[in-house]
């Protein structure tokens, strides 16, 4: 699957903990990532200094779905999800 242009949900949905420009720290989960444009485009595709985690994400059906509400939820569900794991240890 291509990723939806516009879509966004994987720039918003998960937590980062690289460093990102502008971001020096990452982002938390539910954050919106400085470098998504209004369109919901990366300002930082196809750049070196685009985090290693963002360039290695790819779009799924099952998780990303039809549209992007959905990918939305799914990815901030698989977000609080590994959350929960990560604190239970």
């Amino acid at each position: 699957m291509d990723c939806r242009l516009g879509c966004g949900a994987c720039c918003i949905a998960p937590s980062i903990s690289s460093p990102i420009p502008g971001m020096p720290g990452g982002k938390a989960a539910g954050e919106r990532c400085v470098q998504l444009d209004e369109h919901n485009l990366c300002l930082l595709f196809g750049d070196p200094r685009r985090p290693a985690v963002c360039g290695d994400f790819k779009a799924d059906e099952e998780v990303c779905g039809n549209d992007n509400q959905t990918a939305l939820d799914n990815l901030t569900l698989l977000e609080d999800s590994t959350a929960i794991i990560v604190r239970s240890h």
